[in-house]
């Protein structure tokens, strides 16, 4: 019998374009108790601490609304993570989008491309 392998995302694999130089992407702080952040995963921002976390399909501390993908991925399980995000100017793969276990519908995932699309990130099909 054969070993399968199967590897993830790899960092910036989610990205189809992004604006000149750098100005797409910001360093987040991605929230103690998030876990394990693949690259590519939908992120929110926390009204309170400013910090990321992975967007809900609902909620009321703000992450609930889509701002940013994580170019890379993280560990925050049990500590804040820095890590780069893209946060405007950029067209994005649709199918590379990592989403919240509640983002779990077509009209839930339709409704994260419009948040992130808010902000100036195009997710594409």
């Amino acid at each position: 019998m054969s070993t399968v392998f199967t590897e993830g995302l790899r960092p910036g694999e989610v990205l189809l374009t992004e604006a000149n130089g750098q100005i797409s992407r910001e360093v987040g702080v991605i929230a103690s108790g998030s876990g394990i952040l693949a690259p590519g995963t939908v992120l929110g921002k926390n009204s309170t601490s400013g910090k990321y976390a992975p967007s809900p399909a609902t909620g009321t501390d703000g992450t609930q609304t889509a701002v940013a993908v994580a170019l890379y991925g993280c560990d925050a399980t049990s500590a804040d993570q820095k890590v780069t995000i893209i946060a405007r100017d950029a067209e994005v793969k649709a199918d590379y989008l990592v989403h919240h276990t509640t983002v779990n519908d077509a009209p839930k995932r339709a409704a994260k491309a419009t948040q992130l699309a808010a902000v100036g990130i195009i997710v594409r099909a």
